[in-house]
């Protein structure tokens, strides 16, 4: 089984009537229903306004796989919380980006780039193309997909040369994006999938829904845990035999020295 749990900011949803109207009980809930199709994932909600924004310790170490949706309130996100995602996804934990979380403070600690892009708000329909029919996040999808109305995001997208390239976007005004793309992160995977805009149902449309599914099968971790915590290792543990020649700052007593 695995264990995801779907963030969500869950603040346009109580500012906007718009937003409330498609999704009046949160996006969240839509996308953890989207995943809970799946009998073998089993997903629980966290939001902005809940203590530790709902991820604590303990829930990030019972977390296989973490989706986030953010927009309005990138800035209120702690960066002790940020810190805490980013070193579970080192340490192998799946991390699927939706939408404007590419302006996320994880998503853009992860990647180490500006993360911006072009975009515009007309409800302009979306075609989204696969470019990697055999990848596990595409399988069930036809050679496109569209989205009837949609926010346009637009290149250049400012992001570090993905390490798959999913999808690629064509909007009617024009534009192409680079809307699914991979990195592996340590010993985590992530997945960002810029499907989502929050005045749109787009998170109830089965193509969306059927991607989000096979992300988190794909990100799921496959290995044990990765604890990258540089050990000392004392020339009395080295492989070989040695003899301790030159001279060294450390001594016995100092931190992380054994």
């Amino acid at each position: 089984m695995i264990s995801a749990t779907v963030w969500g900011e869950n603040v346009h949803e109580r500012t906007s009537d718009v937003v409330a109207e498609v999704y009046p009980d949160g996006m969240h809930t839509v996308i953890a229903d989207a995943l809970n199709e799946d009998p073998n994932i089993k997903a629980r909600t966290a939001t902005l306004d809940q203590p530790e924004h709902g991820l604590t310790d303990e829930v990030l170490d019972q977390t296989d796989v973490l989706t986030w949706w953010g927009h309005a309130a990138h800035g209120d996100v702690s960066d002790e919380i940020v810190a805490r995602v980013h070193k579970r996804v080192l340490e192998g934990m799946g991390l699927i980006a939706l939408h404007s979380a590419h302006y996320s403070k994880i998503f853009k600690r992860l990647m180490g780039t500006s993360c911006s892009l072009c975009w515009r708000e007309a409800g302009e329909k979306e075609r989204l193309w696969v470019c990697q029919p055999s990848h596990p996040i595409t399988q069930g999808i036809d050679r496109y997909f569209e989205i009837e109305h949609s926010e346009m995001y637009g290149e250049p997208f400012g992001i570090p040369t993905p390490d798959e390239q999913l999808f690629v976007s064509w909007y009617a005004g024009g534009e192409v994006f680079r809307s699914g793309a991979t990195w592996t992160r340590g010993n985590g995977k992530v997945f960002y999938f810029s499907a989502g805009h929050e005045t749109y149902p787009i998170f109830f449309q089965e193509e969306v829904r059927l991607v989000l599914r096979n992300a988190v099968r794909w990100a799921a971790p496959t290995t044990p845990r990765w604890i990258d915590d540089a050990p000392n290792v004392p020339p009395d543990q080295a492989p070989e035999p040695i003899t301790i020649s030159g001279r060294t700052i450390h001594k016995p007593g100092d931190e992380g020295f054994k």
